[in-house]
């Protein structure tokens, strides 16, 4: 009775990431955007889940500021002020310093060749929507965080970057691809190198140069039906298409 139990619990929380993913990337590449309605309902018959698990996800969005919840059990897509926006930046800035610290000098060959894949893959991107360039130059910040082994790093930087993600959706000048992918290789060269003073340099430099660009006018909405905007980003995590970062190691 317990085993069964313990496999409901697991498959309902195998439910709630798939949601999780999913609203996630929608909202990062901007498909979601800021203010949008997140009914129970609506989720459920797009995932196939009850309302509880769509609730439970919600939830956890919420914890990571990119969701609303709000009386009578209304969810929407959060709307960071432009202040709270500038604060995600500076912790966000002195918290990837800390990552890089860790980093400089300390990363195997084979994480050195993961990082430059992935900014190959930003490159290739290039041309393409400011939405999936944006997501990839996040997942590059994030896979940084998770070499670090530190599981509270990568909770903190993910949350903190996935906001960053949800601001630029609101207040940023068209995305920079090319002076992103510059600086990332930047940094990666820094890190391999094992130059702790110049890799913060560059991580200081770069996320601020970011933030910069999170100073214009709201971009005005496009109304949209939520299963529609939806159907591409359930499908891609039923059929496990969706690029999972790695596990953090624990320590011992």
């Amino acid at each position: 009775m317990a085993g069964r139990a313990s496999s409901k619990t697991s498959e309902s929380s195998d439910k709630v990431s798939v949601i999780c993913r999913a609203l996630r990337r929608a909202i990062i590449e901007q498909a979601l955007e800021p203010g949008a309605k997140l009914p129970e309902d609506a989720l459920g018959e797009r995932f196939g889940v009850s309302r509880t698990i769509a609730r439970h996800a919600l939830g956890q969005l919420a914890a990571e500021g990119l969701v609303e919840l709000r009386r009578n059990r209304i969810a929407v897509v959060a709307t960071p002020s432009w202040q709270e926006a500038r604060d995600a930046f500076d912790i966000r800035i002195e918290l990837e310093r800390l990552v890089v610290r860790q980093l400089a000098g300390k990363l195997s060959k084979s994480q050195i060749a993961e990082l430059n894949a992935h900014v190959d893959a930003e490159d290739r991107a290039r041309g393409g929507t400011d939405a999936v360039s944006i997501r990839l130059a996040t997942e590059f910040h994030i896979l940084l965080a998770h070499m670090t082994n530190s599981p509270i790093l990568v909770r903190y930087v993910s949350e903190v970057a996935y906001r960053c993600c949800l601001t630029l959706s609101l207040y940023s000048r068209p995305h920079s691809t090319e002076c992103a992918i510059n600086e990332h290789r930047a940094i990666i060269a820094a890190l391999a190198r094992g130059d702790e003073a110049k890799v913060m340099e560059l991580m200081h430099h770069h996320l601020d140069s970011v933030a910069t660009r999170a100073l214009v006018a709201p971009a005005p909405q496009r109304g949209r039906d939520l299963l529609d905007i939806l159907a591409p980003y359930a499908d891609e995590v039923t059929s496990d298409r969706v690029v999972k970062l790695p596990k953090v190691a624990r320590r011992g």
